[in-house]
C-alpha cells in the first residue's frame, strides 16, 4: 500500500504557473483553497492466492497544494469532477541507459501516439546509478534531457521520480552499509537507514549524496520547470515508499503472502539498537531482534512474536523493539524530505514522496515493513515537510470534491479511527462510498461518486 503525500515546493506566480507545452494548467486543474489535500488511488497490486496473510500495498497518491492565489482558491466552486482526471503513463525504466536513450526514434514516435490518445503526461524515473555511475562530482543528464526535450516536443506534462534505491556500483561496492535480514541477506539497493548522517560512500555520507544528486538534476532541467516538468517524487526507500523491504530478496514485495522479516541486522543497525536499549535501561534488548519472529512466508500465527493473543510483541520487549524499528524508518524519511525540501524551495513544482498505506486486519506485514503505530507517526514526519493532516476536517462536506476522484479505486479499512467524522444523528457511519461494492445498509453515502 502506498500512500503518497505531496508538497509543492514554493508557491511561483501566476505567470510562472505549471502550465503543460500543450497549454493546459497543470497547477490550478482539480485544485482547492489552501492547505489542502487532494488524493488519488492508483490500482491495487495482484496477490497470489491460497495464501492466509498478504502484505497489502494497495498505492495512493495524495497532492497537497499550497497555492495561495485567488484564483486557485475559487476553482473548488467550479470543480468538474470528470475534467480533474488525468492520464500519466509510465515509461519504460530502462528508457535511458548509460549509453543514453533506448530506441530514441521508437520513444519519440510513441510520446506523439499518446499525446493524440488525449494522455496528459508520461512519469519518468531517473535513476542514480544511470546519472553517476563513478563516484566523483559529475552527472551525466543528456539522456534524460533528451527524453525531457522530446516530452516537451510531443506537448506533455512529465513527472519525475527520483530514484536514489537504484544504486551505483561504486556505492553498493560495501556490503556492510546495506540493509540485512537475520539470516545476512544482503538487500541490493537499500542502504541502512543508520548510515544516512556517515560518511560511508567516498567520504561524504548518503544524505550528501541523495542532496548532490537533487541539486544536480535541479540545475540541469531548470529550463523544464514551471513548464513541462510538473511532479518530482524523491525516493524514500524501496520501490520509492517509505518502509523496509521486508519482503523476500529478489520478489518486488507484491507477489508473495507472508508477514516478512524484520531488516535491522546490519551492524549499523543493530548498533544503533544496542545504543537505543542501553539508554532505556534494558541492555539486554539490544543484542538483536526478535528471535521468534516469523519468516518470510509464514503466517503471523505461527510465530510466537505476533501470535495473538499472547504474542510477544505485546510485551515491553515487544513494544519497545516495535517502536525502535519504525522511529528509525521515520528518522530517515524525516532526513531525506529535509535535504530535498531544501533543494526544491522555490521552483514551481510539486515535490512528493510515499508512504504506505494500511489496509489489513494482521498488522504483522506492517510492523515488519517498519509501519507501527498506523498513520499518525507517518502523517507528522511529512508534516514537518509542509504536508496537511488528513484529517476530519479534510473530509468534510465542503472539502468532499477533492476527495471523490480518490474513491473509485479504494476499500476504505473497516477499523474506526479516533480522526473520522462523528457518528450522524441517527447513529449512521458516515461512510465512503467503496468502489465495486454495495453501500453499507448502516452508512450513509454522502455523494455519489
Amino acid at each position: 500500500m502506498e500512500a503518497v503525500l505531496m508538497q509543492q515546493a514554493a508557491v511561483a506566480a501566476p505567470a510562472a504557473r505549471r502550465r503543460c507545452a500543450a497549454g493546459e494548467d497543470a497547477a490550478v486543474r482539480g485544485r482547492g483553497s489552501p492547505g489542502l489535500v487532494r488524493l488519488g488511488f492508483l490500482p491495487r497490486r495482484r496477490w497470489c492466492s491460497g495464501r492466509a496473510v498478504r502484505v497489502h500495498l494497495a498505492p495512493a497518491r495524495a497532492h497537497l497544494a499550497v497555492d495561495r492565489s485567488s484564483e486557485a482558491a475559487a476553482a473548488v466552486e467550479d470543480f468538474n469532477d470528470e475534467a480533474a482526471v488525468r492520464l500519466f503513463v509510465g515509461l519504460p525504466t530502462d528508457v535511458v541507459c548509460s549509453d543514453g536513450v533506448n530506441r530514441a526514434k521508437a520513444v519519440s514516435a510513441g510520446l506523439r501516439a499518446l499525446k493524440l490518445l488525449g494522455v496528459d503526461g508520461v512519469e519518468l524515473l531517473v535513476s542514480w546509478a544511470v546519472a553517476q555511475p563513478n563516484s566523483g562530482d559529475g552527472f551525466e543528464w543528456a539522456g534524460y534531457l533528451a527524453v525531457a526535450g522530446m516530452v516537451r516536443d510531443a506537448g506533455l506534462c512529465l513527472r519525475v521520480s527520483l530514484d536514489t534505491h537504484a544504486l551505483p556500483a561504486w556505492a553498493a561496492a560495501d556490503p556492510e552499509i546495506l540493509l540485512a535480514d537475520r539470516s545476512g541477506n544482503r538487500r541490493d539497493g537499500c542502504l541502512s537507514f543508520a548510515v544516512d548522517e556517515l560518511p560511508v560512500l567516498a567520504g561524504k555520507s548518503p544524505l550528501q549524496a541523495y542532496e548532490a544528486f537533487y541539486r544536480g538534476f535541479a540545475d540541469a532541467f531548470r529550463d523544464f520547470f514551471g513548464s513541462t516538468i510538473t511532479d518530482v517524487t524523491v525516493s524514500l526507500g524501496p520501490n520509492g515508499e517509505l518502509r523496509y523491504p521486508s519482503y523476500p530478496p529478489g520478489s518486488d514485495g507484491g507477489d508473495y503472502g507472508g508477514a516478512g522479516e524484520f531488516q535491522c541486522y546490519d551492524k549499523h543497525m543493530l548498533a544503533r539498537l544496542k545504543q537505543h536499549a542501553a539508554a532505556a535501561g534494558q541492555p539486554m534488548w539490544g543484542l538483536s531482534g526478535p528471535h521468534d519472529a516469523p519468516r518470510y512466508g509464514e503466517s503471523p500465527e505461527t510465530s510466537a512474536f505476533f501470535r495473538s493473543p499472547g504474542g510477544s510483541s505485546e510485551t515491553a520487549y515487544g513494544r519497545f523493539f516495535l517502536s525502535w524499528y519504525s522511529g528509525e524508518l521515520l528518522a530517515h524519511g524525516d532526513r531525506v524530505l529535509a535535504v530535498a525540501s531544501k533543494v526544491f524551495d522555490g521552483m514551481p513544482v510539486e515535490l512528493s514522496a510515499k508512504a504506505p498505506l494500511m489496509g489489513r486486519r494482521s498488522r504483522a506485514a506492517e510492523a515488519t515493513a517498519g509501519l507501527h503505530g498506523g498513520y499518525g507517526p507517518v502523517a507528522e514526519t511529512f508534516a514537518r515537510h509542509g504536508c496537511t493532516r488528513m484529517g476530519a476536517d479534510f473530509f468534510s462536506p465542503d472539502h468532499w470534491p477533492l476527495f471523490v476522484q480518490m474513491v473509485r479505486a479504494m476499500e476504505c479499512p473497516e477499523e474506526a479511527h479516533e480522526d473520522d467524522l462523528a457518528p450522524a444523528g441517527d447513529g449512521a457511519r458516515l461512510a465512503v462510498p467503496r468502489a465495486g461494492a454495495a453501500a453499507d445498509a448502516t452508512a450513509k453515502e454522502a455523494q455519489t461518486v
